[in-house]
């Protein structure tokens, strides 16, 4: 006698589930600011030396390259002092080394040993210090950029530390602005920075933060630096007047907004199922709406977070960490999902 089994196999149905990502209610927060446009460098070049200017290459408005000479001091009086240590080096290096050698074969004292050493040692620097002081006749350019104004021309006198020529970069420029401590205390949720001029009406620069004073100027206000991303186009000239926008981080608290129809209720309680992209898995929380706008949106205020998912249709049917699958998008060229 023979008999069959039939086992039969029970397959788990997997639902799939229409989804949509929780977003912030309005626009976030920003304050608006007027500032100035400034090149990123602005400096005024100096000779470290003293003397009559003898030659100046540059008028204002020349575009000068890095390292280019743009003025120069008579350099006479200072290649003769350079001369002249150099031939006060070279006898007593010549000393020096004839007691270093005597030294060697015990010939002479300690003591003499360590005053040539100290000779040595002190004519060097002198030397470097002349040699230094005749490379310093020539002014050079410390970065590229363009001559904004001379404050010398050749035949004048100028001291060691004066301004001679004045410079501004061709790099990237920045808009410098004043917030108040208002502002100042909660700059750690300063999130972007974007600016416009009355020029370019249609346009929003991006900016990158520089820095902020950390002590108020007279005004109480606080200066904040920030540098205009590069490639921004079209380019932004010093001197230019812009209005500045900070967008804030929106705080925790901050209210947002789901479908209606993602709500249900569980014992009388609004809640929402929040899809685990980790198990891919449905939990169900507790949500404090706080109105029902005319376009079906709900506005939360407790609950949910930004960026998380959750279920907007079918959410009767489903319960606590049931597994389920994510509808594919729409395509938008595949209106109604119709192909």
């Amino acid at each position: 006698m023979s008999s069959t089994c039939r086992h039969e196999k029970t397959v788990e149905t997997v639902k799939t589930v229409k989804v949509d990502t929780v977003r912030v209610y309005g626009e976030k927060p920003g304050v608006t600011f007027p500032g100035k446009v400034k090149a990123a460098a602005d400096v005024n070049l100096s000779f470290r030396i003293s003397g009559p200017v003898s030659k100046v290459y540059v008028n204002v408005g020349t575009h000068v390259k890095k390292g280019q000479v743009v003025a120069e001091i008579d350099s006479r009086d200072y290649a003769l002092q350079l001369s002249a240590t150099e031939a006060e080096y070279n006898r007593i290096k010549s000393e020096a080394e004839r007691i270093f050698a005597l030294y060697e074969k015990k010939s002479v004292t300690p003591n003499d040993y360590d005053k040539a050493v100290y000779g040595l040692n002190q004519i060097s620097a002198k030397y470097d210090a002349h040699k230094n002081a005749l490379t310093d006749t020539k002014l050079r350019a410390p970065f590229e950029g363009y001559v904004q104004k001379k404050f010398f021309d050749a035949g004048e006198t100028v001291g060691a530390g004066m301004p001679v020529i004045s410079m501004i970069g061709t790099n990237s420029p920045e808009v410098e602005i004043s917030i108040p401590s208002s502002d100042f205390i909660r700059r750690e949720q300063f999130e972007s920075f974007a600016c416009t001029v009355d020029i370019y009406p249609d346009s929003a620069f991006p900016l990158e933060l520089v820095g902020i004073a950390q002590k108020a100027n007279l005004n109480q206000l606080y200066t904040m630096r920030l540098k205009i991303k590069d490639g921004a186009k079209p380019q932004l000239i010093p001197g230019m007047t812009a209005m500045v926008t900070i967008r804030l981080k929106p705080e925790k608290t901050a209210r947002v907004c789901i479908p209606l129809s993602a709500m249900f209720e569980i014992r009388n309680t609004p809640s929402v199922w929040v899809y685990n992209s980790d198990t891919q898995t449905v939990e169900a929380r507790n949500i404090s709406p706080d109105e029902i706008l005319s376009d079906g949106t709900v506005v939360v205020s407790e609950g949910l977070n930004e960026g998380e998912i959750i279920v907007t249709a079918g959410v009767h049917a489903l319960r606590q960490n049931e597994k389920v699958k994510l509808l594919p998008a729409v395509s938008p060229s595949n209106t109604g999902g119709l192909l």
